[in-house]
């Protein structure tokens, strides 16, 4: 292997592994303030204790979240020197907002909410992981706009004499037609993904009451409520992400082409009601196909919107991507093997898995539903199967889907302006790479390996005994106001 396959792997590594926490991170503040509102305008304990429950699962994966992502930025100098020289003018602005702004939000606040449950008035106190969701939510918009001028480049012009991209248009960036429709797929996914962990995490301490000392079978109501709430919000967010997904694919098609095509392993044209394949055989260069099951015109309708749309086919476009690209062999953005194509296989089962395991844990969401109706929960070994997995499914769907998002893009690191090659750094070595990419996945194997021993520990053990916070509007003037705020955990 040499250096490039070394830092693709690297990258590919860190980022699937960080992306694992992002999501239950973004949907688990959303929920858990969901949660403690509830209990505020009911007044019902159950709602407390599973707002401290779930904010423990979620404060564990919030910090090996924040570790595992300050690597990504590192790589950018570490290995993709190059590639950093070219956007830095671009990327600059959308990443330092997001550390100044929305990380410094979301830390500050989460600070608040931890230690001020005694001190702060519980409206205020709630509305402090209202904060901290909005922080998260600012912290997606920024990165994401970055990686979707990755995908389609605007608001800037290229600089020849110093070789790099200029930005030229921040709102441009910020608004970019990808971002648009990318930002809503990624925040409904991360949704369903902490809806799936509440439903999981709430049916095995539903089906282990009795049966451990701290899980009281009289809790049983507690955590059919949290089966419930999780279940909903999986469906409800699952119609997000496929209203967000079909949009998408259309963006996709029209900025993209060759991503859509490489999706459905779409070989050649298709000038009207181009199908959509369920199952593909190409020979191995990816340059044909050998057997397929298609659904007719399926394809047309999600790249166009319309039956009889146009779909550009993976050769077509490969021609016509050498005459565009494939003439300077020093420019950026020339492609060596002239292929111009990602890899078919990849790109076209992650969008399968993708789309697959979020319907089946959607389906299975709606099963939970329909089986937890007029007070009842199922007590069977299949029934705690089936919650279990369902979250192993949204994070499955998730990796799935941003690989195929960024490998999809190949063999492009900025779409149509620097090939991925290019993007490398020179000054690094091949045992240097070995070592930062042997080094960042043991430790990473390590901290997985931390994260779910507190998440298990945390979970056998069940959400505490009710206990009321004090209220500090109803203190009298004799109080200590100066007293430190106090560590709820």
């Amino acid at each position: 292997m040499d250096i490039l396959d070394i830092a693709r792997w690297q990258f590919g590594i860190t980022t699937v592994y960080h992306f694992l926490f992002v999501p239950l991170t973004i949907g688990l503040t959303a929920l858990v303030a969901v949660m403690e509102t509830l209990w505020l305008r009911t007044r019902k304990p159950e709602w407390l204790r599973l707002t401290k429950f779930f904010g423990k699962l979620m404060l564990i994966n919030f910090a090996i979240g924040v570790v595992t992502g300050i690597v990504q930025e590192f790589q950018f100098g570490m290995n993709w020197s190059d590639y950093s020289r070219f956007v830095g003018d671009v990327f600059g602005a959308p990443l330092a907002i997001e550390a100044l702004l929305a990380f410094f939000l979301e830390s500050t606040f989460l600070g608040l909410w931890i230690f001020g449950w005694d001190k702060l008035p519980r409206a205020l106190h709630a509305g402090c992981m209202w904060i901290v969701h909005f922080g998260t939510l600012a912290s997606s918009w920024f990165i994401l706009a970055a990686n979707s001028w990755m995908q389609h480049p605007v608001g800037h012009t290229y600089n020849p004499e110093t070789g790099r991209a200029e930005l030229t248009d921040f709102a441009a960036v910020m608004f970019n037609k990808v971002q648009l429709v990318t930002f809503p797929h990624v925040i409904f996914a991360a949704y369903m993904t902490a809806a799936a962990f509440i439903l999981g995490v709430s049916a095995w301490l539903y089906l282990r009451a009795g049966k451990r000392e701290r899980i009281k079978i009289e809790d049983r109501p507690m955590y059919r409520m949290g089966i419930r709430l999780g279940a909903w919000v999986v469906l409800v967010a699952g119609i997000g992400v496929a209203v967000s997904g079909d949009f998408q694919g259309k963006i996709m098609t029209e900025v993209q082409p060759m991503k859509m095509a490489a999706a459905e392993a779409l070989y050649d044209t298709e000038e009207s009601c181009a199908p959509f394949s369920i199952f593909t055989i190409g020979t191995p260069d990816g340059k044909e196909e050998k057997f397929s099951i298609t659904v007719p015109c399926l394809l047309s309708f999600l790249g166009t919107g319309s039956f009889d749309g146009e779909v550009h086919g993976i050769n077509d476009l490969r021609e016509e991507y050498r005459e565009t690209y494939g003439q300077d062999p020093g420019a950026a953005y020339y492609d060596p093997s002239g292929e111009y194509t990602p890899i078919i296989p990849v790109t076209y089962w992650t969008f399968r898995y993708m789309i697959g395991f979020g319907v089946v844990a959607a389906f299975f969401a709606g099963l939970i539903l329909f089986l937890t109706r007029k007070g009842r929960v199922p007590t069977s070994k299949w029934f705690g199967r089936m919650a279990i997995a369902t979250p192993i499914l949204m994070l499955l769907g998730n990796s799935a889907g941003w690989i195929f998002t960024e490998m999809g893009r190949q063999p492009w690191v900025v779409f149509g302006m620097m090939n991925v090659g290019r993007g490398v750094s020179p000054g690094v070595s091949t045992t240097e790479a070995w070592i930062s990419i042997i080094t960042l996945t043991g430790l990473y194997g390590v901290l997985a390996i931390i994260e779910v021993g507190l998440l298990l520990r945390v979970i056998k053990k069940g959400p505490d005994d009710f206990e009321e916070p004090p209220n500090p509007a109803l203190r009298g003037s004799d109080d200590d106001e100066d007293r430190p705020l106090a560590f709820a955990y």
